[in-house]
């Protein structure tokens, strides 16, 4: 159940592929199937992640609560995904994502179940949503390998836009299914969050592709080769640019998220108009990611990264004016709008300079870094919130946004020389 900024930026270093276009030696039927599986998966992921801040506050807990349940469900996959890469690595993908779909299945149904009842509590809440995430990330770590291996080089950078663009799709449809969904029953879209794992488990055992990359046990033990993938890191320039712009990109998404939140449910407005908010966003985060690729032909790489980061800047202080849905819809909307240019970008490079036998521990570093941001950011959000006010979030985002500007000003030149 993630935020709708973690399908928005890239907690997709290793991209999944989002649209049935084959490519040579590519089975078609195992593509489309792979697609659907992480389509119905962000689908379902939209229309209960947008409702589970509103369903703690209407439970009667604080929005400081909100986010420290949403942090900690975000931060639990964060040691994990690197552990769970290894054996994807090795050739073990599909079981893994098949499991832990069908895990994440039974989480989100017991908590339907339970709300229906009436008997949903706290513990419970935070327990399902923690087995979630830990199935969540073992699902990312073991997809995060397999788009290098279905996708020839020269198609990656497309491959690389379409996912975005499919994430970016949930997002249209997902959290307006979710609004709607709650103001008729509350556990409807933790219903359909369950029936969205439960086709992802069925897509995958249809699956006929091995999905294995030639990766050999290094010895040293697992928590050796699970560091692997950081030692790739620490040694390639440009995967560091990449690890620092995501994270803390990432982290500024979901912040605003939830400043959104929590200024919009002290306003007044209701699950619907929130969810059309979150809409327009997928919208315009769609459009980005779809034409990132022609944008960054004709403006140029270097350009597109740093001026796509330095214009966040503005947007982003902005929010911190906004009043009502429509202003922050048109504000996310255009942060939804520009993020995804440089983020294909450089996930694309990323894809380029990494070997296929180390996809899922390198992008299982890149997960972790941006998941440990996107942890800490409700958590913040909500502090802020509840101590200083509704406007805070957004102005701290933004000086750290002019942060990030200065040094990718510095570095973007990598990405040019990567391509």
């Amino acid at each position: 159940m993630e935020s709708f900024a973690q399908a928005d930026t890239p907690d997709h270093s290793g991209p999944r592929p989002s649209g049935p276009t084959a490519s040579e030696g590519t089975s078609a039927r195992d593509f489309r199937l792979f697609w659907w599986a992480n389509a119905a998966d962000a689908l379902g992921t939209q229309a209960s992640g947008v409702v589970l801040p509103l369903l703690l506050l209407a439970l009667g807990h604080s929005a400081q609560t909100a986010g420290l349940v949403t942090g900690l469900s975000l931060a639990a996959g964060i040691l994990l995904g690197p552990l769970a890469a290894v054996p994807a690595d090795r050739g073990a993908r599909k079981t893994i994502m098949f499991w832990a779909a069908v895990v994440s299945a039974l989480a989100m149904g017991s908590v339907a179940l339970v709300l229906a009842l009436g008997h949903l509590t706290l513990p419970h809440l935070l327990g399902a949503v923690l087995v979630e995430r830990f199935a969540t990330a073992t699902h990312d770590a073991a997809s995060r390998g397999t788009v290098a291996l279905i996708c020839p080089p020269d198609e990656q950078p497309r491959a690389v836009a379409r996912l975005g663009a499919a994430d970016q799709g949930a997002l249209i449809l997902g959290p307006a299914v979710g609004g709607a969904a709650y103001s008729l029953s509350r556990a409807l879209p933790f219903v359909a969050d369950a029936l969205s794992y439960a086709v992802a488990a069925c897509c995958v055992r249809g699956m006929r592709a091995e999905l294995k990359a030639p990766a050999e046990p290094t010895g040293g033990g697992v928590l050796r080769e699970a560091a692997a993938g950081l030692h790739v890191v620490r040694r390639q320039p440009l995967l560091r640019l990449v690890l620092v712009w995501i994270a803390l990109v990432n982290g500024v998404a979901v912040a605003l998220y939830y400043a959104a939140v929590f200024a919009l449910e002290r306003s007044g407005s209701g699950a619907l108009p929130l969810g059309v908010v979150l809409a327009v966003s997928g919208a315009a985060g769609l459009a980005g990611s779809l034409a990132a690729p022609r944008v960054a032909v004709r403006v140029g790489v270097t350009r597109v990264i740093v001026g796509v980061t330095w214009l966040l800047v503005p947007l982003t202080a902005a929010l911190a004016t906004a009043a009502g849905p429509w202003t922050y819809g048109l504000l996310l909307g255009a942060v939804c709008l520009l993020v995804p240019l440089p983020a294909v970008i450089l996930q694309a490079r990323a894809l380029g300079v990494t070997e296929p036998s180390l996809q899922a521990r390198v992008g299982a570093v890149l997960a972790t870094a941006s998941g440990g941001t996107a942890a800490l950011a409700p958590v913040l959000a909500g502090l802020c919130a509840d101590r200083v006010g509704t406007a805070a979030p957004a102005l701290g985002c933004a000086a750290l946004l002019a942060l990030l500007a200065v040094h990718t000003t510095r570095r973007a030149a990598l990405a040019e020389a990567a391509a």
